[in-house]
C-alpha cells in the first residue's frame, strides 16, 4: 500500500510539473523558444557535449579520490559514473543510480566500500554545492545585484543545505547502518551476524576515512566544486550562443542558484516544470529575458538528455558478472 501511495505521490509531481512547463511555453510562446534553438542551429550538439564533459571528468576523479583504499581505472569509473547518473535522472531519490553503481563495481572492488565511496561522494558533491550556491550568493549581492527575494530564497535553502550536510556527517558518525541493524534485530529481522558485521563495516570506513585521509577528502571536494564552476562556463556558453551573452559573474550566479533550485525540487521526477519555473524566475530576477531563460533550461535539458541516452546505452552494453565473480566477492 505504501508503494502504491509513492507511485501516486511522484505521478502527482510529475503531472504538477508537466503543467508548469506548459504553462511557461503558452506563456511566453512557443515560437520564442523555437527561434532560440533556430540561433544555435548546429551549436545545440556542441553545448550538448562540451564542456560537460570536462564536469563528467570533475565528476569521476571527485569520486576516485573517495575510495578509502580501493583504485579503480579512471575509464571504467567514469563509465558506471554515467549509468548511474543515468537512473538518478530517472528516479526521484536516485537510490536506484546508487545501486546500480555499486552493482556494475562489484567485479573490481567489493560491495562494502563501494557503498562506502558513495557515501563518502554524496557528502563531497553537496559540501561543494552548498559552498557553490554561497560564492553565488556572495557575487549577486556584492556584484550582480539580483532580486533580494530570490536571494533572501537561496539563503534559506543554502542554510538548510548546510544543515543537511552536517546531520548527514553526524549520522554516518554515529553508525546509521549499525544503528538500522539493531532496529531489525529488536524486530525480529536482524539477519544475522553476517549484516550484523558488513553494517559494522560500512559505518567505519567513512568515519576512519574523513579522520585518517583528509587529503583525498579535500581533493573530492575540490573537484566537485570545479565540477560546479565548469557548470557556470556551459551558461556563459549557451547564452553567447543564443545571442544573450551575459558576464561570467552573472553566469556563476545562474548555475549557483539553479542548484539551489535543484536541492528544494530533489524529489520531482526530472525536475520537469520546476527547473524550468526556476530559471525563469532567476532570469527575471538578473534583469533578463523570461523567454532566454526557459530556451536556455531546454538546452541544458538537452544535454542532460544526451548523456542521460549515454548513460542507458552504457547499461545496456554492461555483461553480466559471472557467478564466480560474485561468490569472491561475497566472500
Amino acid at each position: 500500500m505504501k508503494g502504491m501511495r509513492g507511485h501516486w505521490y511522484r505521478a502527482a509531481l510529475f503531472m504538477c510539473g508537466a503543467a508548469l512547463f506548459s504553462y511557461l511555453i503558452v506563456r511566453i510562446g512557443p515560437g520564442a523558444v523555437v527561434e532560440s534553438f533556430r540561433v544555435l542551429s548546429w551549436r545545440l550538439a556542441l553545448v550538448a557535449v562540451f564542456p560537460s564533459v570536462l564536469l563528467k571528468a570533475c565528476d569521476t576523479i571527485a569520486w576516485r579520490y573517495s575510495f578509502p583504499c580501493a583504485h579503480v581505472p579512471f575509464r571504467q569509473l567514469g563509465r558506471v559514473l554515467l549509468a548511474g547518473q543515468a537512473v538518478t535522472f530517472m528516479t526521484p531519490t536516485g537510490l536506484g543510480g546508487d545501486a546500480l553503481k555499486a552493482w556494475m563495481l562489484r567485479d573490481r572492488v567489493g560491495l562494502r566500500e563501494s557503498l562506502a565511496s558513495i557515501v563518502i561522494l554524496k557528502t563531497t558533491v553537496t559540501a561543494a554545492q552548498g559552498c557553490f550556491l554561497l560564492i553565488g550568493i556572495l557575487v549577486s549581492r556584492w556584484t550582480v545585484g539580483a532580486d533580494a527575494t530570490l536571494v533572501q530564497i537561496m539563503e534559506v535553502l543554502l542554510l538548510l543545505e548546510a544543515i543537511g550536510v552536517a546531520g548527514f556527517i553526524a549520522v554516518q558518525l554515529w553508525g546509521v547502518m549499525t544503528g538500522g541493524h539493531r532496529i531489525l534485530e529488536r524486530l525480529g529481522l536482524s539477519g544475522g551476524a553476517t549484516l550484523e558485521a558488513a553494517a559494522e563495516d560500512v559505518d567505519q570506513t567513512p568515519s576512519n576515512f574523513y579522520r585518517h585521509q583528509p587529503g583525498q577528502l579535500g581533493l573530492s571536494f575540490a573537484f566537485n566544486l570545479l565540477a560546479w564552476l565548469i557548470g557556470a562556463s556551459e551558461v556563459w556558453l549557451i547564452l553567447y550562443f543564443l545571442g544573450q551573452p551575459v558576464s561570467p559573474t552573472t553566469a556563476l550566479v545562474i548555475e549557483a542558484f539553479g542548484t539551489g533550485i535543484d536541492f528544494a525540487t530533489f524529489f520531482v521526477p526530472g525536475r520537469l516544470g520546476f527547473a524550468e519555473t526556476g530559471a525563469v524566475a532567476t532570469f527575471l530576477a538578473l534583469g533578463l529575458n523570461g523567454a532566454t531563460g526557459l530556451s536556455f533550461s531546454l538546452v541544458r535539458r538537452v544535454g542532460d538528455l544526451t548523456w542521460v541516452g549515454i548513460g542507458l546505452l552504457l547499461i545496456a552494453g554492461r555483461p553480466m558478472p559471472s557467478a564466480a565473480a560474485l561468490s569472491e566477492q561475497e566472500a
